[in-house]
């Protein structure tokens, strides 16, 4: 056999890379253009982090670590954390040892610049998914665990279908009676924008400000967001396609938590999903939530169903 040659990321590997990755990450292929946007022209990409293995000239099994080098808005650096948003081994490489070899080497890397513990795969902007999907991937998640990672907490993946949806008549009450209250309903205007990405970022997650400032500059329309004001304060936003374009994927979507408890995220939900349906998309769905949450409750409730369950992982360096 062919001794493995194992090296870092060059250009023009890319082709090869996406191959690979589709033939092992079944249930969750990617484009060159995914590749590209997601992984290359990341401001945290580092090629020294892409580690890749090679048979004679065909590539087997690749991982990919990484850390901060740009703070997010609303965070710094994170040196304490390094990230690995995917890694991979060709089905006849495997149980040699080449995935051991990959991970201790991204393992080094991210020692060698500080970090003190890694994450699969939590991280934020650029993940694929938020974990390993046991079921999808059961020698994945196996492979992990061997190699030191522990489970940390297991957010869920939801669909919902829009075939036959129609705007409950129950919602549309709740949403008069607020109105009569002085709460204000419509798509979002250049006036919103700065306090929609200040609630998102502030109160929610830096990485929902950057989700809905980058989604609008790549074109995302204003007709996708949707928000609520009170008294002149804007309190709540529901929105669709902020991620990578996707008209499907629903989120981020928050209510500012003073005025939680009275129905106005069922409200904004409902307006997003019936403008969803309106364009004659067929299916909302997101990637990420806590089954036990406040917000998982509120979409099983309205119908949601959990369509994939991910492990986060971690590991002490």
């Amino acid at each position: 056999m062919t001794s493995i040659v194992y090296r870092y990321y060059e250009s023009g590997d890319e082709a090869a890379i996406v191959k690979l990755w589709n033939e092992c990450l079944r249930h969750d292929p990617v484009t060159p253009l995914r590749f590209r946007n997601m992984v290359l022209l990341d401001g945290n990409f580092d090629p020294e982090g892409l580690r890749l293995a090679f048979e004679g000239k065909q590539l087997v099994g690749a991982v990919y670590s990484l850390r901060r080098l740009l703070p997010m808005i609303g965070t710094e650096l994170e040196p304490d954390n390094g990230w690995i948003t995917f890694f991979f081994v060709a089905p006849e490489m495997r149980r040699q040892g080449v995935g051991t070899r990959l991970m201790q080497d991204a393992f080094e890397f991210l020692a060698a610049r500080g970090c003190k513990q890694v994450f699969f795969s939590s991280y934020a902007p650029n993940y694929f998914v938020p974990g390993v999907d046991e079921e999808s991937y059961p020698e994945g998640y196996a492979f992990l665990t061997a190699q030191g990672f522990a489970r940390l907490y297991s957010p869920v993946a939801m669909d919902y279908s829009l075939v036959r949806y129609a705007y409950p008549q129950e919602v549309k009450a709740l949403k008069r009676e607020r109105e009569r209250e002085g709460y204000e309903f419509g798509l979002a205007q250049d006036r919103d924008l700065i306090e929609v990405i200040k609630l998102a970022a502030d109160v929610f997650n830096p990485d929902w400000g950057r989700a809905i400032r980058e989604g609008l500059l790549r074109g995302l329309p204003m007709t996708a967001i949707h928000v609520v004001r009170h008294e002149g304060k804007l309190v709540g936003f529901c929105m669709h396609g902020g991620y990578e374009g996707v008209r499907e994927r629903f989120g981020p979507f928050g209510v500012d938590p003073s005025q939680q408890g009275k129905g106005l995220g069922k409200i904004l939900l409902h307006d997003c999903l019936a403008n969803m349906r309106a364009q004659g998309l067929h299916g909302a769905w997101f990637l990420w939530t806590g089954e036990a949450t406040a917000a998982g409750q509120l979409y099983m409730k309205l119908g949601f169903e959990i369509t994939r369950r991910f492990h986060v992982c971690k590991k002490i360096l």
